[in-house]
């Protein structure tokens, strides 16, 4: 802690042999955050200028690229300069704001994809009424709730932790997760119940919903003509993609935050990367390649 500032500072303990590999470190994330960035906003770019793409399964999957740029951006940057530094150190405050973005983000996906989920079932089961339904009022007052309501709930969980009294300074972590409930002295019940609370809407009611959805839309087009069969399958398989593994990535994080101390560092540091990794790499790849009309773009830009 800086007495003189009042600025209570935590250390990141997840690094391994930072003084020796700090520069291959330094060019290897650079690298895939110049990646992550470029292949996420070419996508949102190409969503915002083909109006053959202003629809509303467009709109989610550009908000989904969103946020996995300001993810991104929260996350990397922060750790580009914690390789070149002589102390891998973050202010107590900064951390909570960290934790705030990252799980306001990440809850903020599960309702995207629910909504996604509802766009492809009005789509395939009822496309009558699908331009009456899936207006832009509609779709705006979905994005408002994808990002509002998990903002309001981790909020209140982050200014729970920025209140707490802290027994230790050094984080199990390269950046601030989960893992930074260990460093409170004692854990609030009341921040706890709304912890378990706020798991089941944001992350359980969400996928209980898109998998009702996706099983709906399964039974719809099981009885359905081959064309219908095969266009569910195009629209339908990627978010199914994105969706498992996140969930995976989401249960992976709990878990990890509640490793015992003596887990080895460079395997806990290989798994934290990979939260940091798959899901940006990933989500392009899958809209990119795997969603007829954003790859057709992709050719055509590229291309040229």
């Amino acid at each position: 802690m800086d007495e003189e500032l009042n600025v209570t500072y935590i250390t990141f303990d997840g690094h391994v042999e930072i003084n020796k590999y700090r520069y291959v470190y330094f060019f290897i994330m650079f690298t895939l955050y110049i990646l992550i960035t470029c292949s996420n906003s070419i996508i949102i770019y190409l969503i915002l200028i083909h109006k053959n793409l202003h629809k509303p399964m467009y709109t989610f999957i550009a908000a989904l690229l969103l946020n996995v740029v300001i993810y991104s951006t929260t996350v990397y940057p922060k750790l580009l300069i914690d390789f070149l530094s002589e102390k891998q150190i973050i202010s107590y405050s900064a951390c909570v704001f960290q934790f705030f973005i990252i799980y306001s983000l990440g809850c903020s996906e599960f309702f995207l994809l629910a909504a996604m989920a509802y766009d492809r079932y009005v789509a395939i089961c009822k496309p009558l009424q699908y331009p009456t339904i899936m207006r832009k009022s509609t779709v705006s007052i979905f994005l408002v709730i994808a990002w509002l309501v998990p903002a309001s709930n981790i909020a209140v969980q982050a200014i729970g932790m920025a209140k707490s009294k802290l027994c230790s300074f050094h984080l199990k972590s390269i950046f601030c997760n989960n893992t930074i409930y260990t460093l409170q002295c004692v854990k609030s019940r009341l921040v706890t119940v709304f912890g378990i609370v706020s798991y089941l809407d944001l992350v359980v009611f969400p996928i209980l919903f898109i998998v009702f959805t996706y099983t709906k839309i399964f039974i719809v087009t099981y009885r359905s003509c081959k064309e219908i069969k095969k266009k569910a399958a195009e629209t339908c398989l990627p978010h199914m993609l994105v969706l498992i593994t996140f969930s995976c990535l989401g249960i992976y994080d709990v878990i990890m935050a509640r490793m015992e101390t003596d887990f080895p560092k460079t395997a806990r540091l290989i798994m934290t990367l990979q939260l940091a990794l798959y899901q940006p790499l990933f989500n392009p790849f899958i809209y990119g390649l795997k969603m007829k009309e954003i790859s057709k773009h992709l050719k055509s830009l590229f291309l040229k």
